[in-house]
């Protein structure tokens, strides 16, 4: 694991015209943002809003028009962007015979996974200690709860030091303990590791608490800018109705 340092607020996430289209049909059209590094930006928006979309164009995994860019704003230079990512489920099989050690290693180091490497276990359970989670290293990974499972792959998404960490909707059916501490490790990583945050979210009142920066996506930016701003936006009264900012 690399050495906890403080968000430099020079680097950040340039997209510029992205589009998205599937045949005639425009799922996303002129999204322009700027997610600069320490910073957690929220992604919010009705049900096929495209806010998966945007996450699966800006790991290059579906064909988009437009360009995102890594910039490092005080020389200008165009860096390559590393990305960590959290899907929204994964399906695993219950009775697979692989521990928390075999998946992590399978993804993040070119070692064979049946040659126990002591400095391998030990760089897997530093990330694993950031999620509380270092005692699921030898749990086999089909036996994990939904909480401990989300633990883990966020503990795999920054194995690689990425710059930028996407999470699609990572938090969908766990309970509020888990919720509670999944939020609290967000704005530990925000505040202490050099990368952005762009998470896909559902819940409001946690995006409210703990979000730099609010973005409401309807095939468009409809909206974006602070908590507050957003919540009080036209935009947002229209898709979520009376909820009230606080």
């Amino acid at each position: 694991m690399r050495k906890i340092i403080k968000p430099c607020g020079f680097h950040c996430i340039k997209m510029k015209d992205l589009g998205v289209s599937f045949g005639d049909q425009v799922v996303l059209e002129h999204i322009n943002l700027h997610i600069h590094c320490g910073s957690l930006t929220a992604i919010i928006g009705r049900n096929g809003a495209g806010k998966s979309t945007l996450v699966k164009a800006i790991l290059d995994d579906i064909p988009h028009q437009g360009t995102i860019e890594f910039r490092n704003t005080e020389n200008g230079k165009i860096k390559h962007l590393k990305i960590g990512y959290v899907p929204q489920s994964l399906n695993l099989e219950p009775n697979a015979p692989m521990d928390v050690y075999d998946l992590i290693t399978s993804f993040c180091f070119k070692y064979p996974i049946f040659l126990k490497k002591k400095s391998v276990e030990n760089e897997i359970k530093e990330a694993l200690e950031i999620f509380e989670a270092e005692g699921l290293i030898h749990k086999q990974v089909g036996k994990l709860s939904g909480g401990e499972l989300q633990r883990v792959l966020l503990s795999m998404a920054i194995m690689d030091q990425p710059d930028l960490l996407l999470l699609d909707e990572p938090v969908s059916g766990i309970d509020k303990n888990g919720m509670d501490l999944f939020y609290q490790k967000m704005d530990y990583l925000r505040k202490n590791y050099d990368m952005s945050i762009v998470l896909i979210s559902h819940d409001l009142d946690y995006v409210a608490k703990y979000a730099d920066k609010v973005v409401l996506i309807d095939k468009t930016v409809m909206a974006d800018g602070t908590p507050k701003k957003v919540f009080e936006s036209e935009a947002f009264k229209n898709v979520f109705g009376g909820v009230s900012y606080e």
